[in-house]
């Protein structure tokens, strides 16, 4: 299949993924990017498995200096009882490689662009997608239309391949919302625990309707190793405050209400480096492809942040791309494996997100009661079988 055509639909972490997938198995790859200006800004923190970053890396996907913060352990935390003390409850191995979205963007973006097989179109917005009368996939935008063996949806959640696929598919809302962010390390200033905790392990706090993830990433905007090269990434799960767009001040609200005393002037102190806020929500496509239309990414599928599968299942689904295309002798073999594959797992992880936010939003437990083994028993009934490397089981998902 060495003359496939194949058109990316976006050009974010999944479409880049998908080109240099395509590229590698022997495509002529057409990328559509909207935006018109760099991606690199845009990122908060992201984990990675690092069984994954790993093979991403061996395989010429990610180059092996893309600066990362990896991490073995995670720390249970919570407000003592009484008091605004932090109590450190359960440790758990959980091994994660912590990235900056915005590097791993353009660790991507390089390898794709470095194919001479790839055609990276920023600033062309796709107007919309169909099937031609001889079967292949027709991409329109406001240039023209081009016609490919394969289409890949890797526009996000909003997708508009997606809608070909599955017209009525909508998102179901969760009820709350989270705010994920960013902090200088200067945050850390004078917060001696917290910044050793940090330096080990990514840290869970949990607090009476919500919790918060905080762990390291690296900056982007600088070089070298060292800890002040480094950002305080957070995620903070809680009901919305009301009508509106939450900012900053509602972020430190909540800390002040429910976190420890250090932990909440950690988030209050300075200014955030970046911060967004969005509520929760999840979707899955009944089928990740029909030839000759693919999906990958959020596009596929949205879920709950709680599994960190956003960027982790778009780097899987380029690397299920590249063995199907490798292993088949037609487009439609090669997306029917991919389906195959991708289809359930996708419905997997909607259903233990929707699992774990159960467990640590709606119904949060008394944070006060548990320790070591009340936290392992916990998390085993609330995985119910199933697997997640936040958990310490790097195969998954």
């Amino acid at each position: 299949m060495t003359r496939l055509r194949m058109g990316v639909v976006g050009g974010s972490i999944a479409g880049c993924a998908m080109a240099v997938a395509g590229a590698r198995a022997g495509a002529e790859v057409s990328v559509y990017e909207r935006s018109t200006g760099e991606l690199r800004g845009r990122g908060l923190g992201i984990v990675l498995p690092p069984s994954l970053h790993r093979e991403l890396t061996a395989v010429g996907y990610l180059d092996a200096a893309m600066p990362t913060a990896p991490v073995a352990t995670r720390v249970w935390v919570t407000r003592a009882a009484g008091s605004r003390s932090a109590r450190e409850f359960a440790r758990q191995s959980g091994p994660v490689t912590a990235c900056n979205w915005g590097l791993l963007w353009q660790a991507l973006r390089r390898s794709a662009g470095s194919s001479p097989a790839v055609r990276y179109q920023r600033g062309h917005p796709v107007v919309s997608v169909g099937r031609a009368e001889t079967g292949r996939a027709v991409v329109r935008t406001e240039g023209g239309a081009e016609e490919y063996d394969v289409v890949v949806g890797a526009d996000g959640h909003r997708s508009l391949t997606r809608g070909l696929l599955a017209p009525d598919l909508r998102p179901s809302p969760a009820g709350y919302a989270v705010w994920r962010g960013t902090l200088p390390m200067s945050a850390l200033a004078g917060h001696r625990r917290p910044l050793e905790l940090l330096r080990e392990s990514w840290v869970t706090l949990g607090f009476r309707g919500g919790h918060g993830i905080f762990y390291l990433i690296p900056r982007g905007d600088t070089e070298g190793d060292g800890v002040r090269d480094h950002l305080l990434a957070y995620a903070i799960y809680a009901r919305p405050c009301g009508p509106g767009a939450p900012d900053v001040a509602y972020v430190r609200q909540i800390a002040e209400q429910h976190f420890p005393a250090e932990w909440a002037e950690i988030v209050a102190r300075g200014e955030h480096t970046a911060m967004t806020c969005h509520p929760v929500t999840d979707l899955h496509a009944p089928v990740a492809a029909d030839p000759p239309f693919l999906l990958a990414g959020d596009a596929a599928g949205v879920t709950r942040p709680h599994t960190a599968s956003g960027a982790v299942k778009a780097l899987q689904d380029a690397l299920c791309l590249e063995r199907s295309l490798r292993a088949s002798g037609s487009p439609a073999e090669a997306l029917g494996r991919y389906a195959r594959e991708r289809t359930p797992e996708g419905a997997r992880l909607v259903e233990l997100g929707r699992r774990i936010g159960r467990a640590q939003v709606e119904r949060t437990p008394d944070w006060d009661a548990l320790d070591q083994a009340g936290v392992e028993e916990w998390c085993r009934a609330t995985l119910a079988g199933t697997t997640s490397y936040l958990y310490g089981d790097e195969g998954g998902g």
